[in-house]
């Protein structure tokens, strides 16, 4: 369908168009001429907004103009008019529209207008819910010493991106000078902060304060990180942490035991050490009976009928671990004992480790299983099970002409078109 060119053009053009001279017209008018779609009217509406601070936002899109008498005009106009109140208040605009082509310009203003500015200016930045905001306005603060390492360390902390934490707490550690006084305002911070970046910082730093002993603690942290950072401080130190984590192992009804010791072992122990980590599978918590079976698996030491119980756990991080841990002996396992944990009576995380492992089965029972959880109440389980059912073949070594597989398809014919439901039956062996 051909278009006329009016019927493209935005509706105020239609019911007000613009004068010719832009001279007396107010801020409401002006900023529709800032958007006009040809360029030497956007240009003589920048030469007319001086007067009027509200455009300011606008005239920041015009600095990143495809037309260069309107672009150069807009960017002569905001450097005039940008001060430390104004930058902040556009620069979360300034910054997304220097993502543009030939939108430099904006961000490199606001360089130069906060990099001058008081530091309480820039201070708004830093809570800003943006975080490119933050980033820039750290950045900015990281390049003109704005701030001191402790308050570097506080950001690095608090700051919820990652971006910041790493920007913010390398800068703290660099730019260190007093060795015992600096390091215990900074450490303490970055030691205790809720984010594995941040810690691992903290915990890499001890070596270079002269405390690895403080390092100690952190070898049973949960994150895997910062544990691979607590023994690289441990044997810069000379020490090795195996011990650590065997003695933390050996008690296995211990209720202090921090689940990161139990896959520390398994990161840093070898294939003696699952004797400490069979016995932790009847520990009281969840989380050190769920690393314990992931300690196993990373040694290669996933014993399947040993294993196998634990699938019937009440806490769903041990079942996914038992489930992660049986997937490449899944062929070794019970087809109908695992399909009976199918059944819509068993915990969600139950019937949802029973299919992952059937499906890794595979054959005539993964179908049998895939069918009943279409009736599943649990609405991903059936969407799972439904794209099984569509996807599935028979394998190779199957029976063909099983006249199960031919009532399970048709069962569930509403799944195929006609021409894939014959051609999946012929692959079975039957009639279409």
């Amino acid at each position: 369908m051909a278009w006329h060119r009016s019927q493209l053009l935005p509706e105020w053009e239609h019911t007000a168009p613009l004068p010719a001279d832009l001279t007396h017209l107010g801020e409401a008018r002006l900023a529709l001429a800032l958007c006009h779609r040809e360029g030497r009217i956007r240009e003589a509406a920048v030469r007319r907004s001086a007067r009027h601070p509200g455009l300011l936002p606008l005239i920041v899109i015009r600095c990143a103009d495809w037309a260069e008498p309107v672009r150069e005009r807009a960017q002569k106009l905001l450097r005039q008019a940008l001060d430390a109140g104004t930058a902040v208040d556009l620069a979360p605009l300034i910054l997304r529209v220097g993502h543009r082509d030939r939108g430099t310009f904006g961000i490199e203003l606001l360089e130069e207008v906060l990099g001058r500015a008081p530091r309480g200016r820039l201070a708004v930045l830093f809570a800003h819910p943006d975080r490119t905001v933050r980033r820039f306005a750290y950045r900015l603060a990281v390049e003109h010493r704005l701030l001191c390492p402790a308050e570097l360390a506080h950001a690095a902390a608090r700051d919820q991106d990652t971006v910041v934490q790493d920007l913010c707490a390398t800068a703290a550690l660099t730019s260190l000078r007093d060795a015992e006084g600096a390091y215990d305002k900074v450490l303490t911070p970055l030691l205790t902060a809720r984010s594995p970046r941040t810690r691992s910082a903290g915990v890499t730093a001890l070596r270079r304060a002269g405390r690895p002993e403080q390092a100690e603690p952190f070898l049973g942290d949960r994150s895997a990180l910062v544990r691979a950072c607590a023994r690289y401080v441990v044997r810069q130190h000379g020490d090795d942490p195996a011990p650590w984590y065997r003695k933390r192992c050996a008690t296995p009804d211990d209720p202090g035991l921090p689940p990161g010791a139990v896959i520390g072992l398994a990161e840093c122990g070898n294939r003696t050490d699952a004797g400490l980590l069979w016995p932790l599978l009847a520990h009281p918590a969840a989380g050190v009976r769920a690393r314990a079976v992931t300690g196993l698996r990373a040694l290669d030491l996933a014993d399947a009928e040993r294993l196998r119980p634990l699938l019937d756990e009440p806490a769903p991080a041990v079942v996914r671990e038992t489930t992660a841990a049986l997937l490449p002996s899944a062929k070794q396992l019970p087809a109908d004992w695992l399909l009976e944990r199918t059944g819509s009576e068993r915990p969600r995380h139950v019937r949802v480790a029973a299919f992952r492992l059937l499906d890794a089965h595979g054959g005539v029972v993964a179908l049998r299983a895939a069918v009943r959880l279409l009736e599943d109440p649990e609405v991903k389980l059936r969407t799972w099970a439904g794209q099984f059912v569509q996807r599935w073949h028979p394998p190779a070594e199957a029976r063909r002409g099983d006249a199960e597989v031919g009532e399970l398809l048709d069962r569930n014919r509403h799944l195929f078109s006609e021409h894939v439901l014959r051609r999946r039956k012929g692959e079975a062996g039957l009639d279409g």
